[in-house]
């Protein structure tokens, strides 16, 4: 019984993170309960106290367990733990972790999550995106930008830069906005729902850009001369990373600077003699200042100090001689200023390096701590942006578009489509906001960007598709009446920058997660890495154990509330989702503790099984947009008319991580692994299913039906019903469709009801037989008089919303012709 009892109380202890002195004194009684109860027998005193023993050794800090365990721990582990390299040692040290790591733990406090500072706009901030940045947008005329001018009309370069658009996030006492990351991310959404080319031209300056790098690292000099010029748009800037032979591999970049002497406005100082070759640069065609990710070198010692100096970011000004710009890509039939930039032995002096020369060295860390900042605003806006539109056009089109007799919205084959473009923004939506929320909080989220970068780019593509099929032969014709031709070409181009999602999701989201969220990997890494053998083991006692207990205490949680399917796990009880919360917080200690296994058993080998560590990314996907989920509509009072899409997006993502983790065991590396981990993440089988038809059929219709939900979800969108407006022109006859729908539905019961040779030889149901159908409606007294314009009106309208363009045969040749019908390339990139 001494046995049993210590083992009872260990375990219980365990659960609920007791450790420690009390942990210790608490299994003692427990143990000398279990003597007494064996009526003292010598075997129960021996094996209850060599037990007991080995338990407090484990559980307290003492020389014993630093010498006898912590040591010979330490040697083994140390081949375990993964290697890092310089840039991901540095990686880990930026940026800092919030939410993120309460999902990492194993047993997130969701009191946290909503408890903290939401996401919001001040008073500033909502006039000028309805003020400035709904002129923006008014100014727009996407067909125009993309087919005729290739570029942005000259009136909307001028007022992007009157009006501020570049410096959104630069400080007010430099001349900028200083603007919130809400406030940023609002305002590339918006533009984004106008035209695709507008809001890149936009958030590039105010996500990765000189500028961001300047206000946080740059020195006085540098702020007081560029930053209010760059605020101004006197300046337009460019940062110029990728390179052709180094893509996702930033640490890769071949490009150099060699500190040197030259001449500089005349006079002979320090500096850098800068070679590059950089592509995919946005605004560097226009770029008046160039900033550059080089790697600068020393080989005359002239700072004193070793030859390799590391990444470094630098200004370069377009003008110099040996600057090439001005080239452009063509991303994907969106317009953008995109292009390449190269310099050959291109002096600058050291006041040209960002932070001065003392920051030679650190860019990339500078580089990270940007990127994390800019990742979770620029792409997730945009992409959140295009399922807003979609949503917006999409539902009133399935509303207004008719076959059969009835509103195609009806189908139960389109609300298949409409129900995961209503579903997918909600969730696109709420990630957005939470992490903007984070940034607003000077949280700098390095995993959660990588999240949001890589997800909802991914769903503005299932969105876009889903959004095409229903709109069918509308959405394929190109012209200036398709509003929805634009966001589909630009679909890959968010896949693919700032991060290929195929690299980000297999290596950065959980390689880095696993470890910078991880409550204790860190420290023994650090503690393996210590030259002093002592003072590692130190370090390493102090953690280790911890980490242990941990990964115990996760485990038994896993398998306990998978078991009770979570209903032992205390949760928050408003909006009445606690199954929700309890899946969740079952699924995190699971996820926990499969991570745990992972770093354990597969350790430094990790980077190259892509496929566990991006089925783990997809994990904490499922895991961090519930959370986004739970946490926007707790924000928005839980209106219950929200329930559905709510409900939608926590099943749907709840199946989602129930799926990718079983996929995950059932593929794990280490096969005798695969059982343990079934039972301990899966005890009762995986029975979880993905929303069924009902609840699909219902967030369907939110997008359909003119309800405050439809608003909601498409809040922040540009909005027009200006009939010569591609979307206008489907929102007016929405509007219209909705005003006339009784009157409809007289005219259609009145035709089906009327014998078929009474309309034999005429051509009233003729689409452009409007007026003529009308008439014979009002003669029979199905349409009062009152009524006939009105409907006519109507019936136009819904008429305008299915035509499509088609274009004069010799204009199309003429364009074959222009400029000899060829793009002349450049010879250097």
């Amino acid at each position: 019984m001494s046995v049993l009892f210590l083992l009872i109380s260990a375990l219980i202890l365990l659960y609920f993170g007791v450790g420690g002195s009390i942990a210790a004194g608490i299994m003692a009684a427990a143990t000398v309960f279990g003597m007494y109860q064996d009526g003292w027998h010598f075997a129960s005193i021996l094996l209850g106290g060599l037990l007991l023993l080995f338990a407090v050794t484990l559980v307290t800090p003492s020389k014993l367990r630093k010498e006898a365990l912590s040591r010979p721990l330490l040697n083994w582990v140390r081949g375990l733990l993964p290697k890092l390299s310089s840039t991901e040692e540095e990686a880990l040290k930026s940026g800092s972790v919030d939410w993120d790591g309460e999902l990492f733990s194993g047993r997130p406090d969701w009191s946290k999550l909503l408890e903290a500072e939401p996401a919001r706009l001040t008073a500033e901030e909502t006039a000028y995106l309805e003020g400035p940045v709904e002129k923006l947008c008014s100014m727009l005329d996407d067909w125009r930008i993309t087919h005729e001018l290739y570029d942005l009309p000259e009136e909307a370069w001028a007022y992007v830069k009157q009006e501020g658009f570049f410096g959104l996030v630069i400080p007010k006492e430099y001349g900028g906005k200083g603007f919130s990351a809400t406030a940023h991310s609002e305002i590339v959404m918006k533009v984004s729902t106008r035209s695709v080319s507008a809001a890149v031209t936009v958030m590039v300056p105010n996500s990765l850009g000189p500028g961001e790098l300047l206000a946080h690292y740059g020195t006085d000099e540098q702020k007081d001369y560029y930053l209010p010029r760059l605020a101004k748009g006197e300046e337009v800037p460019c940062f110029a990373l990728t390179s052709p032979v180094a893509g996702s591999d930033a640490g890769a970049i071949p490009d150099k600077g060699i500190v040197c002497r030259g001449q500089w406005n005349g006079e002979e100082v320090l500096g850098l003699r800068v070679t590059w070759n950089k592509r995919y640069i946005t605004l560097a065609p226009v770029a008046t200042i160039i900033g550059l990710a080089i790697k600068a070198y020393d080989p005359e010692g002239l700072l004193g100090g070793e030859e390799s100096l590391g990444v470094t970011c630098v200004l370069v000004p377009h003008d110099l001689e040996g600057v090439n710009h001005g080239a452009r890509h063509l991303p994907m039939n969106t317009v953008f200023m995109n292009g390449p930039t190269w310099g050959q032995d291109v002096f600058i002096p050291m006041s040209q390096v960002i932070g001065g020369q003392e920051m030679i060295g650190k860019g990339w860390t500078m580089l990270l701590e940007c990127l994390s900042i800019g990742r979770s605003i620029s792409l997730p806006a945009l992409g959140t942006g295009a399922g807003k539109l979609a949503c917006l056009t999409t539902g009133a089109y399935a509303s207004v578009r008719e076959q059969f007799g009835r509103s195609i919205g009806n189908f139960e084959g389109v609300q298949e489509a409409l129900e995961p473009i209503a579903g997918y923004t909600y969730m696109m939506d709420a990630a957005r906001m939470l992490t903007a929320g984070m940034l607003d909080r000077g949280v700098r989220p390095s995993v959660p960007s990588a999240v949001l970068k890589y997800r909802n780019t991914d769903l503005m593509r299932e969105v876009i598709n889903h959004a095409m099929d229903v709109v069918a032969g509308r959405g394929v014709i190109t012209g200036p009446r398709n509003f929805l031709a634009r966001a589909y070409e630009a679909v890959p181009i968010g896949i693919t920058v700032e991060g290929a999602n195929i690299l980000t999701r297999s290596l950065m989201v959980f390689g880095q997660g696993a470890i910078r969220c991880h409550p204790f990997i860190v420290d023994e890494i650090e503690a393996a890495g210590m030259e002093d053998q002592n003072r590692g083991v130190k370090a390493f006692d102090n953690v280790f154990f911890k980490h242990m207990a941990h990964t115990t205490r996760n485990g038994m949680r896993s398998l306990v509330l998978g078991i009770s399917n979570g209903w032992l796990e205390p949760v928050p009880g408003r909006g009445n989702i606690q199954r929700y919360y309890r899946q969740l917080s079952r699924f995190a200690s699971a996820y926990a503790v499969v991570t745990d296994i992972c770093l354990l058993t597969v350790g430094g080998g990790l980077k190259a099984k892509q496929r566990l560590s991006g089925r783990m990314a997809d994990c904490l996907v499922a895991l961090y947009y519930s959370s986004a989920i739970i946490k926007q509509w707790h924000e928005d009072g839980y209106p219950e008319e929200h329930r559905h899409v709510v409900e939608w997006g926590l099943r749907r993502c709840t199946y989602d991580f129930q799926q990718s983790m079983k996929q995950a065991i059932e593929n794990f590396p280490v096969a005798p692994l695969r059982a343990l981990l079934k039972v301990l993440v899966f005890p009762i089988g995986a029975h979880l299913s993905a929303p069924n038809d009902r609840l699909g059929g219902q967030v369907a219709k939110s997008i359909v039906q003119d309800t405050p939900l439809r608003e909601r979800i498409v809040r922040g969108v540009y909005v027009t019903e200006n009939p010569d407006d591609p979307v206008g022109r489907v929102l007016n006859a929405y509007r219209l469709a909705n005003e006339t729908r009784e009157m409809r539905d007289r005219l259609h019961e009145a035709i089906r009801k009327t014998d078929p040779t009474e309309l034999e030889g005429t051509d009233m149901l003729m689409a452009h037989q409007r007026e003529e159908l009308v008439d014979w409606a009002v003669s029979k007294d199905v349409i009062r008089d009152d009524e006939r314009d009105t409907l006519i009106k109507a019936m136009e309208a819904l008429y305008e919303v299915i035509r499509v363009d088609a274009f004069d045969k010799a204009a199309i040749q003429s364009l074959s012709e222009c400029a000899d019908g060829k793009l002349r390339e450049v010879e250097r990139p």
